[in-house]
């Protein structure tokens, strides 16, 4: 059974930084794309950053390049999400998804596996 569970959400400043987690289990995980999306109140998921299987190539919304780097280590199967330059507009919750396609797309749920998510709050 395929497990997605992610940490390292808060409260933090404006200009503030953080990481957040995604541990992995129940599948291989060396074999898949895994992506982090997103979701404020009131409005739909949206696609924040995906990697590759090897880490080897990744993919950025607009909203985020230059600000968020996105990383694996496939040897203790977790995704990472580093957040710099946190912006009020970041606020919302987090979700780590498993999928074979690392680029973005439009919120499916039916798509690959998806954790319960982590809320992250930017407000001073």
């Amino acid at each position: 059974q395929v497990q997605l569970v992610e940490s390292g959400g808060g409260l933090v400043q404006p200009g503030g930084s953080l990481r957040l987690s995604c541990a992995a289990s129940g599948f291989t995980f060396s074999r898949y794309a895994m992506r982090w999306f997103r979701q404020a109140p009131g409005k739909e998921r949206e696609f924040v950053a995906g990697i590759n299987w090897s880490g080897g190539s990744t993919s950025y919304a607009d909203s985020v390049k230059g600000r968020f780097t996105i990383s694996r280590d496939n040897a203790k199967n977790t995704v990472y999400l580093r957040m710099n330059s946190l912006k009020p507009e970041d606020t919302a919750v987090y979700y780590c998804n498993q999928d074979n396609f690392y680029g973005r797309t439009a919120y499916d749920p039916s798509r690959g596996s998806w954790g319960q998510g982590t809320q992250v709050t930017v407000s001073s």
